[in-house]
Formats: structure tokens, C-alpha cells, sequence
């Protein structure tokens, strides 16, 4: 039925609005951590959605050391975030450790940044999830690629500096061109 005048639509709207009241969704009964706990995919769910160009992939536990490198650095701002911001970066012979979303599709919005980043030296990891690793770089967007800069160059007190030298090792021991 249409309504016939303005009075009779209001009528109609706020009719709706009770029927969505009388019933709420099941998630609006749970808190936010559950609501969240329940949205959360585990780490092994995330790597199934992991594109083909995804090596070396960071473990569980270097995934979390990842997450919490960046986490630290975006705090003191010595970071780069997405793919142009990086590229930039990486052209301005910027170092440090690049860490990419693995669930990127289409893989061409990425593809060229590992050999950008092998010719230029600077190691490189994925990490399953392009959310989390938005969320790490304090964003609520979800974040493609991040180039966490070299604190030493960088000039500025950094507190994370095992974190970054531990991934920057574990990155390099992985060989190119065994893949």
C-alpha cells in the first residue's frame, strides 16, 4: 500500500521501527567483546583466504609480533600506510621491513612490491589479514601493506626496537628464489 498523505507515512516508519524493537537481532543481546569474539576469525580460518604470492607467511607467532611492531611504530610514527605511501617511501630510499596483507585480491594491486622491495634490499613478511593489519597501524580501514621505517634513521626513540629486529631477521632468512 502507498501511503496517501505525510501523517499515514510517519505512521508507517515508526510502525517499522517498533516491529525491529519487538525483535531484536541475537547479536544485540552480547557485549562487545563477545559481539567481537564472535565476528574474529582465527588465525588458521585467515589463511585459507591467503593469495598464491604469499611467502614467506609470518606463524601465528610472528603474525602477533607483526601486529604489535607495527602497533608501536604507527604510535611513533614511523610508518608508512598502503601501497602508493610505500612505493613513495621505498623510491626515497627508505629502509626498514615491509609487512603485507596476504588476503589481497586482485593480487595485481600487490604483486609488484616484492620485486620492488628485493632489488632495493628491503625484507619482507605477510601476515594473513589485510583487518588486522589495519587495526595494528591504527586505522579503521582495512591496510594492504605497511613499511615500518628504521628507527635508528628515523631519529627517533622507539621502544620497539627488539620487535623490529627480530622480524627483520626472520624476514631475511627467507630465500626468493626456493619459491
Amino acid at each position: 500500500k502507498t501511503p496517501i498523505n505525510n501523517q499515514q507515512s510517519i505512521n508507517l516508519q515508526y510502525s517499522k521501527n517498533l516491529f525491529f524493537w519487538k525483535y531484536p537481532t541475537p547479536l544485540s543481546n552480547m557485549s562487545d567483546t563477545e559481539t567481537k569474539r564472535a565476528d574474529a576469525k582465527t588465525y588458521d580460518e585467515r589463511i585459507k583466504a591467503v593469495n598464491a604470492i604469499s611467502k614467506p607467511l609470518a606463524s601465528r607467532k610472528s603474525t602477533k609480533k607483526a601486529h604489535k611492531l607495527v602497533k608501536k611504530a604507527s604510535t611513533a610514527k614511523i610508518v608508512r600506510r598502503g601501497v602508493k605511501e610505500v612505493v613513495k617511501g621505498i623510491r626515497k630510499q627508505e629502509k626498514g621491513i615491509c609487512i603485507l596483507a596476504g588476503d589481497i585480491y586482485p593480487i595485481d594491486v600487490i604483486s609488484h612490491l616484492p620485486i620492488l622491495l628485493e632489488e632495493k634490499g628491503i625484507p619482507y613478511i605477510f601476515v594473513p589479514s589485510k583487518q588486522e593489519l589495519g587495526a595494528a597501524a591504527c586505522t579503521k580501514r582495512p591496510t594492504s601493506v605497511v613499511l615500518v621505517r628504521d628507527p635508528e634513521k628515523a631519529g627517533k626513540t622507539f621502544e620497539g626496537i627488539d620487535l623490529y629486529k627480530t622480524l627483520i631477521k626472520e624476514a631475511r632468512s627467507f630465500d626468493p628464489s626456493s619459491v
